[in-house]
Protein backbone atom coordinates (compact mmCIF):
# COMPACT_ATOMS: atom_id res chain seq x y z
CA UNK A 1 0.00 0.00 0.00
CA UNK A 2 1.30 3.34 -0.94
CA UNK A 3 0.21 6.58 0.55
CA UNK A 4 -0.54 10.34 -0.60
CA UNK A 5 -0.46 13.66 1.61
CA UNK A 6 -2.20 16.34 -0.14
CA UNK A 7 -2.48 19.46 0.23
CA UNK A 8 -5.50 19.36 2.89
CA UNK A 9 -4.26 18.69 6.33
CA UNK A 10 -5.10 15.05 7.34
CA UNK A 11 -6.34 13.94 4.04
CA UNK A 12 -4.77 10.90 2.69
CA UNK A 13 -4.90 9.15 -0.32
CA UNK A 14 -4.25 5.29 -0.24
CA UNK A 15 -3.58 3.20 -3.42
CA UNK A 16 -3.64 -0.70 -3.09
CA UNK A 17 -1.85 -3.32 -5.46
CA UNK A 18 -4.55 -5.35 -7.12
CA UNK A 19 -3.36 -9.13 -7.65
CA UNK A 20 -5.19 -10.31 -10.92
CA UNK A 21 -5.39 -14.21 -12.07
CA UNK A 22 -7.68 -16.46 -14.38
CA UNK A 23 -9.58 -16.40 -10.73
CA UNK A 24 -10.16 -13.03 -10.34
CA UNK A 25 -8.47 -10.57 -8.11
CA UNK A 26 -7.25 -9.90 -4.75
CA UNK A 27 -7.25 -6.15 -3.00
CA UNK A 28 -6.02 -5.09 0.68
CA UNK A 29 -8.32 -2.06 1.09
CA UNK A 30 -7.14 -1.00 4.49
CA UNK A 31 -4.31 -1.79 6.61
CA UNK A 32 -4.17 0.30 10.44
CA UNK A 33 -0.12 0.74 9.81
CA UNK A 34 -1.21 3.61 7.62
CA UNK A 35 -4.65 5.30 8.77
CA UNK A 36 -3.91 4.73 12.68
CA UNK A 37 -7.72 6.27 14.07
CA UNK A 38 -10.48 4.04 15.71
CA UNK A 39 -13.09 2.81 12.85
CA UNK A 40 -15.99 2.01 15.15
CA UNK A 41 -18.78 2.24 12.33
CA UNK A 42 -18.80 0.57 8.64
CA UNK A 43 -21.39 0.82 6.39
CA UNK A 44 -21.89 0.03 2.81
CA UNK A 45 -24.07 1.79 -0.09
CA UNK A 46 -25.07 1.05 -3.14
CA UNK A 47 -25.60 3.47 -5.99
CA UNK A 48 -26.79 3.92 -9.77
CA UNK A 49 -25.02 5.60 -11.80
CA UNK A 50 -25.37 9.49 -11.82
CA UNK A 51 -26.61 8.92 -8.55
CA UNK A 52 -25.05 11.54 -6.08
CA UNK A 53 -25.03 11.64 -2.53
CA UNK A 54 -24.10 14.60 -0.56
CA UNK A 55 -22.80 16.78 0.26
CA UNK A 56 -22.81 15.00 4.58
CA UNK A 57 -21.40 16.02 7.39
CA UNK A 58 -22.42 16.19 11.42
CA UNK A 59 -22.24 19.18 13.05
CA UNK A 60 -21.29 16.97 16.06
CA UNK A 61 -19.57 14.00 16.22
CA UNK A 62 -17.86 14.80 14.03
CA UNK A 63 -16.70 11.61 11.58
CA UNK A 64 -13.36 10.56 10.02
CA UNK A 65 -14.26 8.43 6.86
CA UNK A 66 -12.04 6.16 4.94
CA UNK A 67 -13.67 5.37 1.48
CA UNK A 68 -13.26 2.41 -0.90
CA UNK A 69 -15.37 1.26 -3.49
CA UNK A 70 -15.58 -2.38 -4.07
CA UNK A 71 -17.76 -2.14 -7.14
CA UNK A 72 -17.59 0.01 -10.48
CA UNK A 73 -16.54 4.24 -9.48
CA UNK A 74 -17.14 7.43 -7.96
CA UNK A 75 -15.99 11.08 -8.02
CA UNK A 76 -15.65 11.56 -4.71
CA UNK A 77 -15.23 15.12 -3.29
CA UNK A 78 -14.76 16.76 0.39
CA UNK A 79 -15.04 20.04 1.51
CA UNK A 80 -13.13 21.76 4.55
CA UNK A 81 -15.10 22.74 6.96
CA UNK A 82 -12.65 22.64 9.50
CA UNK A 83 -12.85 26.32 10.68
CA UNK A 84 -9.62 27.46 11.38
CA UNK A 85 -8.15 25.26 8.57
CA UNK A 86 -5.49 26.81 5.85
CA UNK A 87 -8.16 25.19 3.12
CA UNK A 88 -11.40 25.87 4.52
CA UNK A 89 -13.98 25.68 2.02
CA UNK A 90 -11.75 24.37 -0.42
CA UNK A 91 -12.58 21.04 -1.71
CA UNK A 92 -10.79 17.88 -3.19
CA UNK A 93 -12.07 15.59 -5.79
CA UNK A 94 -10.60 12.06 -7.41
CA UNK A 95 -11.71 9.64 -9.07
CA UNK A 96 -12.01 6.17 -6.61
CA UNK A 97 -12.78 2.67 -8.15
CA UNK A 98 -12.71 -1.22 -7.98
CA UNK A 99 -9.71 -0.80 -11.02
CA UNK A 100 -7.52 1.76 -9.44
CA UNK A 101 -7.03 0.16 -6.48
CA UNK A 102 -7.44 4.05 -4.90
CA UNK A 103 -8.97 4.88 -0.96
CA UNK A 104 -8.89 8.05 0.76
CA UNK A 105 -9.11 8.88 4.22
CA UNK A 106 -11.30 11.90 5.04
CA UNK A 107 -10.58 13.62 8.59
CA UNK A 108 -13.72 14.86 10.66
CA UNK A 109 -14.50 18.47 9.71
CA UNK A 110 -15.23 17.47 6.27
CA UNK A 111 -18.13 17.29 3.97
CA UNK A 112 -18.38 14.25 1.77
CA UNK A 113 -20.17 13.38 -1.02
CA UNK A 114 -19.55 11.26 -4.80
CA UNK A 115 -21.42 11.16 -7.18
CA UNK A 116 -21.70 7.52 -9.20
CA UNK A 117 -20.12 6.66 -12.81
CA UNK A 118 -20.44 3.43 -13.58
CA UNK A 119 -23.98 1.05 -13.62
CA UNK A 120 -23.64 -0.14 -10.13
CA UNK A 121 -21.24 1.92 -7.43
CA UNK A 122 -20.98 -0.33 -4.11
CA UNK A 123 -18.97 1.84 -1.68
CA UNK A 124 -17.44 0.94 1.74
CA UNK A 125 -17.43 3.51 4.13
CA UNK A 126 -15.28 3.21 7.70
CA UNK A 127 -16.22 5.49 10.17
CA UNK A 128 -14.82 7.31 13.53
CA UNK A 129 -17.75 7.68 15.17
CA UNK A 130 -21.21 7.09 14.92
CA UNK A 131 -23.95 8.31 12.58
CA UNK A 132 -26.20 10.83 14.70
CA UNK A 133 -29.02 12.04 12.82
CA UNK A 134 -29.97 14.64 14.84
CA UNK A 135 -26.37 16.11 13.99
CA UNK A 136 -26.86 15.97 9.97
CA UNK A 137 -26.56 18.54 7.57
CA UNK A 138 -25.51 19.03 4.38
CA UNK A 139 -23.59 21.32 1.73
CA UNK A 140 -25.85 22.28 -1.68
CA UNK A 141 -23.66 20.30 -4.08
CA UNK A 142 -23.54 22.78 -6.90
CA UNK A 143 -23.28 25.95 -4.15
CA UNK A 144 -21.28 28.88 -6.78
CA UNK A 145 -18.86 29.39 -3.87
CA UNK A 146 -17.77 25.68 -3.74
CA UNK A 147 -17.65 25.43 -7.65
CA UNK A 148 -17.22 21.94 -7.46
CA UNK A 149 -16.35 20.59 -11.03
CA UNK A 150 -18.63 17.59 -11.08
CA UNK A 151 -18.24 15.23 -14.09
CA UNK A 152 -21.96 15.09 -14.20
CA UNK A 153 -24.23 18.35 -14.92
CA UNK A 154 -27.83 17.00 -13.90
CA UNK A 155 -27.42 14.11 -11.14
CA UNK A 156 -30.01 12.17 -9.46
CA UNK A 157 -30.41 13.73 -6.20
CA UNK A 158 -32.69 12.56 -3.08
CA UNK A 159 -35.67 14.56 -1.57
CA UNK A 160 -32.79 15.23 1.92
CA UNK A 161 -30.23 16.15 -0.10
CA UNK A 162 -32.27 18.80 -2.35
CA UNK A 163 -33.03 20.51 1.13
CA UNK A 164 -29.11 21.04 1.93
CA UNK A 165 -27.61 24.37 2.68
CA UNK A 166 -25.22 26.45 1.38
CA UNK A 167 -21.48 27.36 2.23
CA UNK A 168 -22.32 30.83 3.05
CA UNK A 169 -25.76 29.41 5.33
CA UNK A 170 -23.24 27.07 6.98
CA UNK A 171 -20.71 30.14 8.11
CA UNK A 172 -23.84 32.21 9.51
CA UNK A 173 -25.33 29.35 11.93
CA UNK A 174 -21.55 28.48 12.89
CA UNK A 175 -20.51 31.91 13.70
Amino acid sequence: MLIKKTKFKDLKILSSKIYYDKRGFFRETFKNKYINKKFIFTCFSYSKKNVLRGLHLQKRFSQGKYISVLKGEIFDVAVDLRKNSKTFGKYFSLKISDVNGLSIYIPPGFAHGFIGLKKENIISYHCTNYRSKNNEIGLKWNDKDLNILWPIKNPIISVKDNKNISLKEFIKINE
